[in-house]
């Protein structure tokens, strides 16, 4: 199985910088196909919880655009 991928990725890597990104993201994009029900379950409780918490006070925020500021300021 090894052997086929390395194949594969040596074909691939032959491609254009531009078909390579294209096939990346249909590779991506057909694992975006596999559902997983426990995990969107999951997702959504922890959405809840983090919600209810910040309703509640018991979380601190902070605006959108401080947030990106100090991104910006990290990222240099």
């Amino acid at each position: 199985m090894l052997s086929k991928i390395k194949e594969i990725e040596e074909e691939a890597l032959q491609l254009a910088p531009s078909e390579r990104a294209l096939l990346a993201e249909h590779l991506i994009n057909s694992l975006d196909d596999m559902e997983d029900p426990e995990a969107e379950r999951l997702w959504i409780e922890e959405a809840e919880r983090r919600y209810l918490a910040y309703k509640e006070g018991k979380i601190k925020t902070k605006r959108a655009e401080l947030v990106f500021q100090d991104v910006r300021l990290k990222l240099g």
